[in-house]
């Protein structure tokens, strides 16, 4: 079963088959999931291409700032937490990156705790493939910097909420049942990536900080989407991730 998938012994595949020897630009990569944010990033600001994350569907490049007087890198990120984890392993490969800040969008399985506030996820449940490859099984896993995570957006005076979220890559199967039942866990939001880049991370010694903006409504009678494209692509999120990469 794919629970049981965990299992520590030595891989057959590694990123330097692929890459080569590995590289040491960074220590810090934000990753988007939005082309928009990338694009604007690009139009705003002084990037040097760095790198690429290569694949049979075409490359990606890495992109280097220089922000707060550091180095960033800054990549567009796969959907799902499959691609998103392993561009992880690969930037950790091609940058030397140890410390990933992940945004992105997620839908609000409780609009009254969501609304007009940023979620920080403090657990995800694993309903997804990944995870069980980087971890023992379990319902849920712990996103380790979430405490650590609020007190940053306190000190910037950002609106937020901590709680649970729920990760699945079957965002079409995203029933009623299984809605209600992830409420009933205290689960706040759903998204697609987060339990399997966490795994990842903890597998691999990586630090993770995710924080998140809903977008659309799954608690409502029917489903509303009106936000969507706001919590995919507006700038706000983006100016965070730099702020952060500051201070952690």
């Amino acid at each position: 079963m794919i629970i049981h998938s965990y299992d520590e012994s030595e891989p057959i595949i590694g990123p330097g088959t692929f890459y080569g020897p590995q590289k040491h630009l960074c220590d810090t990569c934000v990753l988007t999931f939005s082309h928009v944010i990338l694009s604007e990033l690009r139009r705003l600001l002084p990037l040097q291409e760095a790198g690429v994350v290569g694949g049979v569907d075409g490359s990606k490049p890495i992109y280097l700032l220089e922000h707060g007087g550091r180095k960033i890198a800054v990549f567009l990120c796969g959907l799902g937490s499959t691609l998103a984890g392993n561009n992880v392993i690969e930037l950790n490969w091609l940058t030397g990156a140890t410390k990933y800040i992940m945004f992105g969008s997620a839908g609000s399985l409780n609009r009254a705790a969501t609304e007009g506030k940023y979620v920080i996820p403090t657990e995800a449940y694993r309903d997804e493939g990944m995870s069980y490859h980087y971890a023992p099984p379990a319902d849920y896993i712990r996103i380790q910097n979430a405490d650590r995570l609020a007190e940053l957006f306190s000190e910037l005076g950002l609106p937020h909420v901590k709680g649970r979220i729920w990760t699945t890559d079957a965002f079409y199967r995203e029933t009623r049942a299984l809605t209600e039942a992830r409420r009933a866990e205290g689960c706040i939001a759903v998204e697609m990536e987060l339990a399997g880049v966490q795994a990842v991370c903890d597998f691999h010694g990586f630090e993770l900080w995710d924080f998140l903006v809903t977008g659309d409504v799954l608690d409502a009678p029917s489903y509303e989407y009106d936000a969507l494209a706001s919590a995919n692509h507006d700038l706000d999120k983006l100016w965070i991730a730099l702020e952060l990469a500051k201070r952690i």
